[in-house]
């Protein structure tokens, strides 16, 4: 047995709530460089940044982190965190917190289990829900993580900090800008979710159910990292649309189709699995930071809980 005993009583709406964007925020916090490094891959040989381009080249994932190191400072991997644990806390919360309630908001009544169609529309609704409200701090996170310093000043800094990049960005692009590639992500976390959520969700049971493992730390392993190369595979080619729909500047691209057009007819079909190396090992690490930790935190949140409600 690893970590806290499962709970005799289910987790309520809000332990899964809180516990899922706690857990997702504690796995930003160890996984970002990774995600900054896919998104510089991912924008890389894009036609504003052909002057960058020139002067810097990115290879490979340790090879990006360790050349934004050297040349924007130590800090530079995680530019972009604050934007990033926001939209952990909004976009996780709901994505993954509400999957099993809406789950069993489309299960038939009297079902004992929920079908694969279930939890494929489960995992639909709960991702563009979160895409919806946490859309802001998606765009705001990657204009920081593309964005390129080679000095230690900051009068070339767009953003002074993460709230005037709010700011900044309605009033220049006005308040639909802060919702910029709000369809490329709904189809991206759609397809992430179902990948993430639903491959977990059925791991998990499976192993159960076979008895191969326990409900514990390496169940929820295997189960994890199943979720996150799935994830990975299918949502790589809206992902890297998404980057790039989202950091471009206004023109650059009519819309999402236009920008993957122009990226097959520049760079070929290959464009889309740009940064899949650094994607792949952030997902996979992320999902089995996020979802052992997920599942610690529901156990000690309702043990907490029914220690407060327990009148002894």
């Amino acid at each position: 047995m690893v970590g806290l005993k499962p709970s005799d009583v289910p987790p309520t709406m809000a332990v899964k709530f809180l516990g899922a964007g706690t857990a997702a925020c504690f796995a930003d916090l160890l996984t970002f460089p990774l995600d900054t490094a896919k998104v510089r891959l991912q924008i890389q040989g894009e036609n504003q940044a052909a002057q960058t381009a020139r002067l810097m080249q990115y290879r490979g994932v340790l090879g990006t982190i360790l050349t934004m190191v050297r040349t924007e400072g130590p800090c530079s991997p995680y530019n972009g965190l604050v934007a990033g644990l926001q939209r952990q806390m909004s976009f996780a919360s709901i994505r993954i917190g509400l999957y099993d309630s809406v789950k069993q908001v489309y299960t038939p009544k009297g079902a004992d289990n929920s079908s694969l169609t279930t939890r494929i529309l489960a995992g639909c609704t709960t991702g563009a829900m979160a895409v919806t409200c946490a859309q802001p701090t998606d765009v705001v996170k990657v204009r920081f993580q593309a964005s390129i310093h080679l000095g230690p000043s900051r009068s070339d800094r767009k953003y002074s900090g993460t709230m005037d990049a709010y700011r900044t960005i309605a009033r220049e692009e006005g308040v639909r800008g802060l919702w910029k590639g709000t369809l490329p992500n709904i189809m991206r976390n759609a397809i992430v979710n179902c990948a993430e959520v639903v491959t977990y969700d059925i791991l998990k049971e499976k192993l159960l159910d076979y008895h191969l493992l326990t409900d514990n730390f390496p169940c929820h392993f295997v189960s994890a990292f199943g979720a996150g190369f799935c994830a990975t595979v299918v949502a790589s080619p809206v992902d890297v649309v998404k980057t790039r729909y989202m950091n471009s500047p206004p023109g650059q691209y009519f819309s999402p189709l236009d920008c993957m057009i122009k990226m097959v007819a520049q760079e070929g079909p290959t464009a889309f699995y740009k940064g899949f190396t650094p994607s792949f090992l952030r997902l996979g690490s992320w999902n089995v930071v996020m979802f052992v930790t997920y599942e610690q935190l529901k156990r000690a949140l309702m043990k907490v809980q029914m220690l407060r409600e327990s009148p002894f």
